[in-house]
């Protein structure tokens, strides 16, 4: 026997094998006011060294300060026309297609983006089913404990900044009255009304503690409240929603945050307009349930170009898309959500293979192949629809 064959070899392993290449489209967002992207260059890079190919629109991420030249290096395609973006196999955005988009897709793709129930017209669905597109709204994908990550991370976003654009606008200069939101030795801190102990609330509630504003948080459930409290490991004020309870504290309170989110539908409309009017000169309503139609009977939808308005002398502020203001940080957490997603579906096959496999990517698909399977937009617009469920044992059989 050789001397050399007794010597310790390397070990060789097992190259795993590509399933499926990826060809994915980012369009630049025309919806008003969205400045989000979906995918950051450091997102491209991931999938393009995964062996997946991107292309993005020219500007495609400008409104949240990424340039063409990051995606390039990142390994994107940069597209001067849109019509290319709509022949790739999966179309990935923020914002729900309009009309305009859906007409550039070839058909028997893949359209990832938000899904608003609210405002999603009729004859968008008919075209989709007309081009057999397999539709996955991002907003109700589930991840492995069967939270929304989508949702949680924009609620987490939106509680942390109502509270910085309640303390902008308390301090500010012009029609603020000149309060910090924040404890100071010796000077009593601004009382803070969150209603709403989801995580809009929760988010809420850390940044204004951690300012040292005097907290209090009204939610309809009592299990919301206690979770609340344990995760913030802090004894916060916490009230069941009683409108005698809630119209005395809102009178003695600077800020009122509503955090209000609803399952399905409008959310409740919980201050009346008498209980604004009893609030004090110059405190302000941040109204993040606005996208919902608002939880204050005085609210109605602004723009960050004009966020603001006064009514009982109260300052309102009821922008929808908080996020947007941040777009940035946004595009961020949404590229954090869905980079793991792309490159499962990668390794399983193709989006096809991934909705048989992963039972929380399922929970988003509205349509699979031009068949609604979602039973709330079938019933919203009396349309067929056919159990998500069902069409998956069709197609692993």
């Amino acid at each position: 026997m050789e001397h050399g064959s007794l010597l310790p070899k390397e070990e060789m392993l097992e190259i795993a094998r590509k399933k499926g290449s990826l060809f994915i489209g980012i369009p630049r967002e025309t919806s008003f006011q969205e400045k989000r992207v979906a995918l950051v260059p450091e997102a491209v890079g991931l999938l393009v060294s995964n062996g997946h190919r991107v292309k993005i629109e020219t500007k495609g991420g400008e409104a949240s300060h990424f340039s063409d030249r990051d995606y390039s290096e990142a390994g994107a395609e940069i597209c001067y026309n849109a019509e290319e973006i709509f022949q790739c196999d999966i179309i990935f955005k923020v914002a729900p297609p309009s009309e305009a988009e859906v007409e550039m897709m070839k058909g028997h793709q893949t359209l990832i983006s938000a899904l608003q129930i609210s405002v999603q017209p009729k004859v968008i669905l008919q075209k989709l089913t007309e081009k057999k597109i397999t539709a996955v709204a991002w907003d109700y994908i589930r991840d492995e404990e069967g939270v929304f990550p989508v949702v949680r991370t924009m609620g987490e976003i939106a509680g942390n900044m109502s509270i910085l654009i309640a303390s902008e606008l308390l301090s500010s200069f012009k029609e603020g009255k000149g309060m910090m939101l924040g404890g100071v030795a010796g000077v009593q801190p601004p009382e803070v009304v969150v209603i709403g102990a989801g995580t809009v609330g929760e988010y809420a509630v850390r940044a204004a503690l951690g300012l040292g504003a005097s907290v209090k948080v009204f939610d309809n459930s009592l299990s919301r409240l206690r979770r609340l409290q344990n995760d913030i490991g802090h004894r916060v004020y916490t009230s069941i929603l009683q409108p005698k309870v809630l119209a005395k504290a809102l009178r003695r309170a600077d800020v009122a945050i509503g955090a209000v989110r609803s399952s399905l539908g409008r959310t409740p409309c919980v201050v009346s307009e008498e209980m604004v009017e009893n609030m004090k000169s110059g405190s302000v309503i941040v109204d993040v349930s606005i996208d919902q139609g608002g939880c204050f009977e005085t609210s109605r939808i602004t723009n960050h170009n004009e966020p603001t308005f006064v009514k009982h002398d109260v300052i309102h502020y009821c922008v929808p898309n908080i996020a947007s203001r941040v777009s940035r940080t946004a595009s961020f957490a949404l590229s954090n959500i869905f980079s793991p997603i792309l490159l499962e579906m990668g390794n399983n096959g193709g989006c096809k293979e991934l909705i048989i496999n992963d039972v929380g990517f399922r929970s988003g698909v509205y349509m699979y192949q031009g068949v609604l399977t979602s039973e709330v937009l079938g019933k919203v617009f009396d349309l067929k629809y056919k159990n998500i469920e069902l069409l998956v044992m069709g197609l692993r059989s």
